[in-house]
């Protein structure tokens, strides 16, 4: 074989192979949430894979439902799987083979019931959630009467805490919210007032960094708590325990995009946040009014030294 030919089929395979890496004509499809975190996060991936060449489409898309999608095909990555709010939906949809596990963020997370500090100077025996229900004429409202108010996070996140409620015989009711930003200015007004409140919270998320509060102490968390009654103080009911004080937070990817994107896969896979990163990017939008747009590409433009190592 002449030098001539070699050099031809060479840049012939280049071509072939640049053409395997970008598929300019189909985008990559992110699953959109509705919370701050994620949105900011999703954008900043997508920002990523357009430096590398990809078309990036944004989709919003239900919490739970969202997992049996990407095993469909319908949607190809999602940047955060939280173990609190998505285990169930996650594993499921894991188990049909068609969802992969993009790996685990530095990031580790908690999701539970939360409190100001200062609600501590009214109900004694805090962060203990025995202390708190015996205080839950403190957190009533019309609304709830004798019962306490738990201000709770949208439907569509996955919790079951009507179910801990009665499996623990809480003197509490829970009222869930329209979307995160509620929970922000139920816990903003009842601050100013110093009013008792508790509420839906997580972390990492910008709150941390401008209001001093605590997590309820439920009992321990198990898996167990999840499917078996004869588990925890209530052998007639299952949630009985607390979130995972110390989650993970996962990506996920439809089984398709390796083989069909194979720079960008491995670009989403080298993604890793940690908790001071993530509440720093809610805090842009949450605390500073930027978008999520906005915010993920300060975001790129301020840590370039993080990201570029996820590109090589």
């Amino acid at each position: 074989m002449t030098t001539l030919v070699k050099a031809g089929l060479i840049a012939v395979s280049l071509v072939m192979t640049a053409a395997s890496l970008v598929r300019a004509d189909e985008p990559i499809k992110i699953s959109m949430n509705n919370w701050t975190s994620q949105n900011v996060l999703s954008h900043v991936a997508g920002i990523l894979l357009e430096k590398k060449g990809f078309e990036v489409e944004y989709i919003p898309s239900d919490g739970q439902l969202q997992f049996q999608a990407i095993a469909d095909g319908d949607l190809d990555f999602q940047i955060e799987v939280w173990e609190g709010s998505h285990l169930t939906a996650f594993n499921n949809a894991l188990a049909t083979g068609n969802l992969v596990d993009y790996g685990t963020h530095a990031a580790t997370t908690r999701e539970d019931w939360w409190y100001p500090e200062y609600v501590k100077g009214v109900c004694p025996g805090l962060p203990s959630w025995e202390a708190l229900n015996k205080c839950a004429k403190l957190f009533a409202t019309a609304e709830t009467g004798d019962r306490g108010r738990f201000v709770g996070p949208p439907a569509d996140w996955g919790k079951h805490y009507a179910e801990r409620i009665a499996a623990l015989k809480m003197n509490f009711e829970e009222v869930p919210v329209g979307q995160a930003a509620t929970l922000w200015a139920e816990l903003q007004a009842a601050y100013d007032r110093k009013e008792p409140i508790v509420l839906f919270n997580w972390t990492p998320n910008f709150i941390e960094a401008r209001f001093k509060g605590e997590f309820v102490e439920f009992p321990q968390y198990s898996a167990e708590c999840l499917s078996d009654p004869k588990w925890g103080s209530n052998p007639d009911a299952v949630y009985d325990c607390g979130a995972p004080a110390n989650g993970y937070l996962k990506k996920a990817a439809w089984k398709g995009l390796e083989t069909k994107w194979p720079a960008a896969s491995q670009v989403l896979k080298q993604i890793n946040f940690t908790n001071e990163q993530i509440a720093a990017a809610s805090a842009m939008v949450d605390v500073s009014g930027l978008t999520s747009e906005d915010a993920a590409a300060k975001w790129v433009a301020e840590n370039e030294s993080v990201w570029t190592a996820w590109m090589k």
